[in-house]
């Protein structure tokens, strides 16, 4: 049991480190700006596309995306010899680790992105592909319609974490090769990186409600008075 401690341990730290990386602070910094400093603060690919433009925007997403799919490629190489069993709750937990260090960021005064990208990665990185369909056509049917990117990472959060909670709880064996004792826990920390992304949109919410949302298209230029609410 201590192993199995330090293996999560492990996967958190390594996760973090990888979402240290942060896409749109450096691809901002090429341009000769502080992204946070801009739109609305955040430091993500919503933001990079609003200010920088559709090629900053896809590459933010795609940095940000592969840093959880490589770093949680490296857990699953490793531990699928090490701890076969539970090698994919370890990769949730590496997920979880990226999204804390992209939303946490210590060199950055802990102020990153809202982790949409990373968990974009985190759902390939379960390797099912109902989650990872469901979720792509999901996300692009509702920002299409409404147009709020916000609301469609809302619902990609709320509809990737019930549909794992549902598929690993049928059969967590057969595609999720996940040991029993490890089916909860999963379900828990892979709450928990929903949760997270869905409390940094804490902001959009509200304007949500009011109508006051931005949508995709719309540039917003001008410098944030206070990132905090962003």
């Amino acid at each position: 049991m201590g192993m199995e401690i330090i293996y999560r341990i492990l996967c958190l730290v390594l996760g973090y480190a990888f979402g240290l990386f942060q896409t749109a602070y450096i691809i901002g910094k090429i341009h000769h700006i502080d992204i946070r400093e801009y739109g609305s603060g955040n430091s993500g690919a919503t933001n990079a596309l609003r200010v920088l433009g559709k090629k900053a925007g896809a590459m933010v997403f795609v940095g940000d995306c592969m840093k959880c799919v490589i770093a949680c490629l490296i857990v699953r190489l490793i531990f699928n010899h090490v701890a076969p069993d539970m090698t994919l709750l370890l990769v949730i937990y590496t997920a979880l680790g990226v999204v804390l260090g992209h939303v946490f960021p210590f060199y950055m005064g802990f102020k990153g992105g809202k982790g949409i990208s990373a968990i974009a990665g985190a759902v390939i990185s379960l390797l099912d592909l109902r989650i990872i369909i469901a979720g792509l056509v999901v996300f692009v049917i509702v920002v299409a319609i409404s147009r709020y990117v916000s609301l469609g990472s809302i619902i990609l959060m709320i509809q990737m974490w019930t549909m794992y909670m549902i598929f690993v709880l049928n059969d967590p064996e057969t595609i999720y090769h996940l040991g029993q004792a490890y089916v909860v826990e999963s379900i828990i920390v892979l709450g928990c990186l929903a949760a997270l992304a869905i409390y940094k949109h804490k902001a959009n919410i509200v304007r949500l409600i009011h109508g006051e949302e931005s949508k995709l298209g719309q540039k917003k230029e001008e410098k944030v008075v206070d990132i905090h609410e962003n």
